[in-house]
């Protein structure tokens, strides 16, 4: 096999009849507001002298240019000077940008504008980062998954195992939301949890990413439903001059991306991949096969030199099966029973999604409107028998639920002569949520049973604006914005003044390098679908006659902000964050707040909105662009998260690691190799232990196949804290027709060991049966078996451009 391979490659290098080591940018300068090609514009390759100028028509074109991922700096007498995202150049790859420069309006005497490729906002001068196509192609133990690259960056705790949960400044998975150019997108992750976002794998493909732009506070009004953060990926455009080809293959999936013109002004971008971790994951002996295919494209159409439309798309099929053959041929004792225990446990499950849109601008001379239309649809499916057998008594879950919805949302943008900057909109949705449930589930009071089936359809609305002007040169930027949500399911929900959300930010600068930033905001989050349907045995709405509320999180962030050089920044920020109206759960006598990071469910129970809780901390966050091949950040956070419980007493939330460190670097050497890696400390989370005697009882136990926690001791004990090291080594071949990057990500280098909460499982005889209790026949001998992990986890990968 490995003859074969490197007979391959010796095949292709010798066929190579030549390299080169250049490649061209193209593009074309426009004003932002006018649409007008703008001629004789000064354009830069980032970090070299490298340039030209572009023509009558706005367009250039720059020779000599270095292979691989390149920006341009964009400088033009009476518009500010801007930065494009990075761009791959190859011998084949040739692309194509469009800047769009914005007219600088201001009267600056005696001021130097210094630019940065460090963007900001007025509206948001503080709480975003923002992250390259590049950062997340190069990011160790990233494996060019967008989401756990995010998990470098400050106020973002990561957990020891493979998920993709976002918990940001203490707060929920469910917290969340996610917009792709502009669209709302409801399922990001494979396999995710309903009723919250974190799931193994993300279904974003970095091939199509041009920026991600992260946002943990100071949300613009016209972004709403969020608590922790807004995540807003921008997809690249397709080439307009010729089709590109990217073809990858992974340790987990394999893909292809196409990229090209339709026609003169049409362009496309599409990806679908598939996995193989079935065949993987049966060869490495796991007891679960997991199988994914996504889907992704974008279509831009430019209607004219005012107006443009895209369509864009996202989808993914997930299917979970047991490996029910995991213990042939297995002797150790340890393992045999972790593979059990996890049989016993996980259900098979289906999950099927999609998200359509279309988003239309117009350009107006002083103001950009904007028309996006989507649709969206999740379905999931869940059965789970005692013992895997298909035996109709002993039926533990059937679960199979769907969400539809459909989304409009009409913005209008308007620059004044005075030089406020206005945004309003509306928003319209129509949703369609179905669940039909059969679940028997043991606590620590006894057996209980949930079999309904709802059907609920809502219509949501809301209203928006926010205005934003910079004043004295340009030195206080200044932005308030208000919006208001309602939705027709109950009276309380339906009055839109009852979720009235204002929000402020300012920003000084001290002095040309130092910035003085702060915010505030009133932010609301509609409950999950699974709260809002879920129905009682006699088929009753329960949490509508709760007069459920919308969640509320109010934010104070306050911060200062360094830029000792344009391609470098240090800030400091404190937070300060209060919860109202959390679903509380009447079984369980928790705040749901905690829940969040495991497979399922979230949501599917009665609730109260009677719980509290707070988070506060601050960060400190140190980025520095590439500097002679070498680039490095540092984040460091530290944070409290507690919410009420029972007895109205504020104790730690599942979110409360306290201390968060990450430390990203990476060199570019010689020969186009190039080395990072990242090192993350997390400090120990809380967690509930198990109630013991509730956990043996036989009744219960055959329910659960787990041990049952106890709530009367919520989060009463903490796990060790956990670090670890990930390495990455990059190595890209250029050649006349195509270009070849091979890497291998390695995950936990060192082999740090994460501790989780043990399994709890029964004791068997030699014959395999359950041992009961001699002294009580109710229940079963239990013991506690290891559950923790210091796996090495090597990853490769090829990615082909042609």
């Amino acid at each position: 096999m490995i003859k074969n391979w490197l007979f391959f490659f010796f095949i292709i290098g010798s066929s190579i009849i030549y390299s080169q080591n250049s490649g061209v940018i193209k593009g074309k300068i426009i004003d932002a507001k006018t649409r007008e090609a703008l001629p004789y514009v000064n354009v830069v390759v980032v970090g070299s002298t490298i340039g030209s100028v572009s023509n009558e028509n706005g367009e250039f074109e720059i020779t000599k240019v270095p292979l691989g991922y390149n920006s341009i700096q964009v400088s033009y007498l009476g518009y500010l000077t801007t930065f494009s995202e990075d761009y791959l150049v190859t011998n084949e790859k040739t692309p194509f940008i469009i800047v769009e420069l914005t007219q600088n309006n201001e009267v600056l005497s005696e001021v130097t504008i210094v630019s940065s490729p460090f963007r900001k906002t007025i509206e948001t001068p503080l709480s975003k980062q923002s992250l390259g196509i590049a950062e997340i192609e190069r990011n160790p133990g990233g494996n060019r998954d967008v989401l756990k690259v995010i998990q470098s960056l400050p106020g973002v705790a990561s957990n020891p195992g493979f998920r993709n949960d976002i918990i940001i400044r203490g707060g929920s998975p469910v917290e969340n939301k996610f917009y792709l150019d502009g669209i709302e997108v409801p399922v990001i992750n494979h396999f995710q949890t309903q009723g919250s976002t974190g799931g193994p794998v993300g279904i974003m493909n970095a091939d199509l990413i041009r920026n991600v732009d992260f946002y943990t506070s100071s949300f613009q009004a016209n972004k709403g439903n969020a608590l922790s953060s807004i995540i807003e990926f921008t997809q690249k455009d397709g080439n307009p001059d010729k089709l590109n080809t990217r073809a990858t293959l992974g340790t987990s999936d394999a893909g292809i991306t196409l990229d090209g013109p339709i026609n003169d002004k049409t362009t496309f971008i599409l990806s679908a991949r598939q996995s193989y971790l079935q065949v993987l994951f049966k060869l490495i002996k796991l007891p679960f096969l997991p199988t994914y295919n996504d889907f992704q494209f974008k279509v831009k159409h430019q209607l004219s030199s005012k107006s443009e439309i895209s369509f864009i798309g996202l989808g993914a099929i997930d299917k979970f099966k047991l490996n029910e053959s995991v213990n042939d041929k297995v002797t150790d004792e340890d393992i045999i029973k972790r593979n059990n225990y996890i049989l016993s446990n996980i259900p098979v499950q289906e999950q099927w999604n999609y998200t359509v849109g279309a988003s239309y601008k117009h350009f107006s001379e002083n103001s950009t409107q904007q028309i996006v239309l989507s649709r969206n649809e999740w379905e999931n499916n869940a059965k789970k028998y005692f013992n895997n057998t298909t035996n109709p008594n002993d039926l533990l879950l059937q679960y199979v639920s769907k969400e539809t919805e459909n989304k409009f949302r009409f913005e209008n943008t308007i620059t004044s002569k005075s030089s406020y900057k206005i945004n309003m909109g509306v928003g319209l949705e129509d949703a369609n949520y179905s669940n039909a449930t059969f679940q028997k589930i043991a606590n620590s009071n006894g057996v209980s049973e949930i079999d309904f089936s709802s059907d609920l359809k809502l219509f949501k609305y809301s209203l928006f604006g926010q205005v934003s002007k910079k004043y004295f040169n340009s030195k206080l930027g200044t932005s308030f914005g208000v919006r208001f949500d309602g939705v027709d399911y109950n009276s309380e929900m339906k009055n839109i003044f009852n979720q009235f959300s204002p929000r402020i930010s300012l920003s000084y600068e001290l002095d040309t390098k130092l910035l003085l930033n702060a915010s505030a905001g009133s932010y609301y989050q509609l409950p999950a679908y699974t709260i809002l349907g879920y129905r009682d045995a006699s088929n009753v709405l329960v949490n509508k006659n709760n007069n459920l509320k919308y969640i509320n999180a109010k934010h104070l962030v306050t911060g200062l902000e360094l830029k000792p050089s344009k391609d470098a920044r240090i800030s400091l920020e404190g937070f300060y964050k209060k919860y109202d109206n959390y679903p509380f759960s009447l079984r369980d006598q928790i705040s749901l707040a905690n829940l969040g990071s495991d497979f399922g469910v979230i949501g599917n129970e009665e609730v109260t909105s009677t719980s509290k809780g707070r988070s506060y901390g601050f960060e400190v966050f140190a980025q520095k662009k590439s500097y002679k091949g070498l680039y490095g950040l540092v984040s460091y956070t530290f944070v409290v998260s507690e919410f009420k419980d029972k007895n109205d007493n504020y104790i730690p939330s599942s979110w409360d690691n306290k201390h968060l460190l990450t430390i990203t670097g990476g060199k570019k050497l010689q020969k186009n190799w190039e080395i990072g890696g990242k090192f993350r400390f997390v400090g120990g989370s809380p967690f509930t232990p198990y109630d013991i005697n509730a956990s043996a009882t036989i009744d219960n136990y055959n329910i659960s196949n787990s041990g049952i926690l106890n709530y009367n001791e919520l989060n009463s004990e903490r796990y060790n804290n956990y670090h670890q090291l990930d390495v990455r080594v990059d190595k890209t071949w250029y050649w006349e027709h195509f270009s070849l990057n091979f890497y291998i990500d390695i995950q936990n280098i060192y082999g740090s060991e994460s501790t989780q909460q043990p399994y709890l499982i029964p004791m068997v005889d030699n014959n395999g049966n359950r041992i009961i209790d001699a002294n009580d026949s109710s229940k079963y001998v239990l013991e506690e078996i290891d559950n923790s992990s210091e796996t090495v986890l090597p990853r490769f990968g090829v990615i082909i451009d042609f």
